[in-house]
């Protein structure tokens, strides 16, 4: 979709007549005016969506093709009087189409938390008169008085300031609080981030106070254009167009199976009912009813271990996603940083460190008594330093204009005045600077000024925040001090600042590069920042692309570059969003990671959405997955559990889908030349329970460790191609079994259907050992339920046409000299396989990742 790039922000327009008019007066909306206005645009609430009901919400779970085939299953066999297998499929059904439709009501909960983010009251001016009035009714042009602690209640332009710093790191990304004052913007100030003269919904006052004159209430704010985003129903994951895919292949296997039979039978005369009957035991034959069952209770283990390794799962199936991840996009502040400003240097004017600037900034920082910024926080917080015997005389606060603050401190013996603030400013007051110490002073000539500014540019260069730190010293009946002190300074240097990155980052994103998971860093702080984040922890950057360039590009071309691009700075949600889906368009399974509310559209649009324990609630609603433990590796460990849960879930439908289409394939070619059916109905029922009953356990089974180096897919070729190598050997041994039955054994019809059930169930549930692995599987142990249950299988299906049992389902008991033979093709059978098996991993492209179309289902 093109990008209207011409669009211009409201904070560079001027405020329209009708809004712009309460300002001027001073006295806001009178209360008639107040409520016209909430008449024309509505409360101050998020756009209501009109929901589905939760019944057509329920019943919209069941559009998916493996579903329907399932039910179609089940009411035939319930029609064929088959009533146990009619409650077994139902009920398997039922149960995964609840789960899924519970998690998807709870993920909706995301949009409604957005609501609960901002403050319930808002303070304003009606009649020239400050009145405490709801959120909601909060309307365009409505003056609002913002000061320290309050929530903003809606998006508005910044009409007085006093020391006013707005904290902005949900929406936007920025570690930093931002100083918002009135006045014009350049055309170029386009990003949420320049807004210097606009303050949002939903951000917090830090200090100062402020007149905001409110332009965008509701669904028009920045955060109800989040809300928006965030309530749109979620386009399919990588695991869900696998599963569709999947069920399509078997409906269309199911379909051309069931339709030859028909046909076959109806030219050959046979009763049309007995036909009719195969068909349908056919189609119930093919259809993988297990499935739901096994993709679920495989989840449920899955998300078991990794709630041990401090992971909550809250989309079963996002489990899956996780271990196909190929892209990890993640914001920076509070994922891969603490988001906890911290003192890194302190440095002279020359650029060593120096423990005498640290002890002025301790001071200017201890006794300011305006409210303390981060800065001063993480000054204080560095390292504890003895006031001793100073004790604070008078101070000149913080304010925009002069963006420094001093303090008048004495200690009996002398008496300074220690400034702080923008290296800048602080440079240009100062007409000396520490050479060595406070005893040698050096003044500033036009190249020490030059070279001063490189010091501190250097550090801006590197991604810190600045502070210059300079004092002089004045008499000791210096009584007060005034702006007019702050000249003549002595330069003792700088402290700079950085959100760190947590020590567990570096080594958890080497971990995840090593499995195959490309990191690309996608936040709303600035390259310079970023920059040097990555070069922490060792994340070589390969391409840069900023919010204004996403902005001008369109779709095809964003695609073009997001592939070699890995920093993606100053992007706002929209753009984050662009982000994801041209990653996805591509063809890659897309994780994100992200804590704010500027990154909810994300975790939504992801295949898998990440957040963290720390994050706001927003974020945790809209994530699939939530880590509960500041560390990394965490998220690799639950990738290589993503990676084995596919693992298992890829084994039973290798397994069915070849075994089962071998055997129904058999069936359909037998009865081109029998004159009886190859196997009755409800025979071939209860060979399908059987089987069923001995891959229960494949939740448990183990994963070869080959199978979790690299990121996969549920690839249908892949699947297809494995079930047309496999499936004809089972078939070619089932027609093997037909000629010794009918010409070694001379066998009726009883004795021919006895012979091969017994034959179809022996053989495919051994081949159990050798699909579960890609090696050799006799190093390949499999877990031992699933050795028991498939060895009692086979033991069940050897003896039944001895018991009582057997013969009321038409089995008779085999001569003995069948057995033998028996165990001889079923080695063959077995040698056979695991060759086809090697040549087909061999030769195949599955090394390959497939892409996913651009178009997706």
């Amino acid at each position: 979709m093109p990008i209207d790039s011409t669009r211009r922000p409201w904070w560079l327009e001027p405020p329209s007549k009708e809004v712009a008019e309460p300002a001027t007066k001073a006295t806001g909306l009178s209360g008639a005016e107040a409520k016209a206005r909430f008449a024309r645009f509505g409360p101050n609430l998020f756009r209501e969506r009109q929901e589905k009901s939760l019944l057509l919400q329920y019943l919209t779970r069941f559009k998916n093709p493996l579903v329907i085939i399932l039910l179609i299953a089940s009411a035939v066999s319930a029609f064929t009087g088959e009533v146990t297998n009619f409650l077994i499929i139902s009920c398997i059904v039922l149960l995964s189409v609840t789960l899924d439709f519970v998690q998807e009501y709870r993920a909706n909960a995301a949009a409604k938390k957005l609501r609960q983010s901002v403050s319930i009251r808002a303070n304003v001016l009606r009649d020239g008169k400050p009145l405490e009035v709801a959120v909601i009714q909060v309307v365009p042009g409505d003056v609002v008085l913002l000061s320290a602690g309050d929530l903003i209640p809606a998006d508005g332009r910044v009409l007085e300031a006093r020391d006013f710093f707005v904290k902005q790191a949900l929406l936007t990304g920025e570690s930093y609080p931002v100083e918002k004052r009135p006045g014009a913007l350049p055309d170029t100030s386009t990003e949420l981030q320049e807004a210097t003269n606009a303050v949002f919904m939903g951000t917090s006052v830090i200090s100062g106070s402020a007149r905001v004159l409110v332009v965008k209430t509701g669904a028009g704010t920045a955060i109800g254009e989040v809300a928006d985003r965030v309530s749109r129903q979620s386009e399919p994951t990588s695991f869900e167009i696998g599963t569709r895919r999947f069920g399509m292949l078997i409906m269309r296997l199911t379909v051309l199976m069931v339709l030859f039979v028909l046909l076959v039978n109806t030219f050959f005369h046979k009763p049309w009912l007995e036909s009719f009957l195969f068909a349908v035991a056919l189609a119930v034959g093919l259809t993988p009813e297990l499935l739901p069952m096994v993709i679920s209770v495989t989840l449920s283990r899955g998300a078991m271990r990794m709630a041990k390794q401090h992971m909550i799962v809250k989309r079963l199936s996002a489990i899956q996603d996780l271990g196909s991840m190929d892209v990890l996009c993640t914001d920076k502040t509070g994922t891969l940083t603490e988001a906890k400003i911290r003192l890194e240097r302190h440095v002279d004017a020359k650029g060593r460190p120096s423990e005498r600037v640290l002890e002025l900034a301790y001071f200017n920082s201890f006794f300011e008594t305006g409210l303390k910024s981060p800065l001063d926080e993480a000054i204080l917080a560095h390292q504890h330093i003895e006031i001793g015997a100073w004790k604070k005389i008078d101070e000149v606060p913080f304010d925009f204009e002069r963006r420094r603050v001093s303090v008048l401190l004495d200690n009996g013996e002398t008496r300074w005045l220690v400034v702080k603030g923008a290296p800048d400013e602080i440079a240009g007051l100062c007409t000396h600077y520490e050479a060595e110490g406070a005893n040698f002073q050096r003044s500033i000539d036009d190249e020490a000024l030059t070279a001063i500014r490189g010091q501190y540019h250097a550090l801006e260069e590197e991604g810190f925040r600045v502070l210059g730190i300079a004092w002089r010293q004045v008499p000791l009946d210096h009584p007060h001090a005034v702006v007019s002190d702050e000249t003549e300074l002595v330069l003792a240097g700088f402290a700079a600042f950085l959100d760190p990155p947590k020590e567990s980052a570096a080594s958890a994103l080497e971990a995840l590069n090593r499995v195959g998971v490309a990191i690309k860093i996608v936040t709303g702080d600035s390259d310079l920042v970023t920059r040097h984040v990555c070069a922490q922890l060792k994340i070589p950057v390969t391409g840069l692309l900023t919010g204004k360039e996403i902005a001008k590009m369109d779709d095809h071309a964003l695609q073009a570059r997001v592939e070699t691009t890995n920093l993606f700075c100053r992007v706002n949600p929209t753009e984050k969003e662009r982000v994801i889906r041209a990653l996805k368009a591509r063809g890659h399974v897309v994780g994100y990671l992200g804590d704010g509310i500027n990154d909810a559209p994300s975790l939504h649009s992801a295949d898998v959405g990440l957040s963290v324990d720390s994050a706001v609630d927003v974020a945790k609603e809209a994530a699939d997955m939530i880590l509960l433990k500041q560390d990394l590796h965490v998220l690799h460990a639950g990738v290589l559990e993503g990676r084995r849960t596919f693992g298992n879930i890829m084994k039973y439908i290798m397994m069915g889908t070849s075994s089962n289409f071998g055997n129904m394939f058999s069936m359909a070619g037998a009865s081109l030349f029998l004159p009886f059916l190859p196997m009755l109905p409800t025979q071939i029922l209860l060979n399908n329970i059987l089987y069923d009953i001995s891959e229960i356990p494949i939740p448990l089974d183990k994963v070869d460790a080959g199978e979790i180096h690299a990121p996969r897919v549920l690839d249908m070729n892949f699947v297809r191609n494995f079930m047309l190598v496999i499936g004809p050997i089972s078939s070619l041994f089932d027609f093997l079994t037909f000629y010794i039955l009918l010409a070694v054994l001379q066998a009726d019809e009883k004795l021919f259907q006895t012979g091969w059930f017994v034959e179809s169930l022996c053989t495919q549930v051994l081949v159990i050992f050798i699909i579960r692995t890609r090696g050799n599987p006799l190093k390949s142990r499999a877990h031992p339920m699933l050795t028991v249950t498939s060895l009692a299988v086979v033991t069940i299906a050897v003896l039944l046409p001895f018991t009582p049992l057997g013969t009321h389902f038409g089995f008779v008991p085999p001569p003995a000299r069948f057995y033998f033979i028996l165990g001889a093709m079923v080695l063959v059978y077995l040698f056979l396989v695991e060759l086809a098996k090697q040549g087909f991993y061999r030769w195949s492209a599955v090394g390959r990742r497939p892409r996913r179309p651009a178009t997706r289902a």
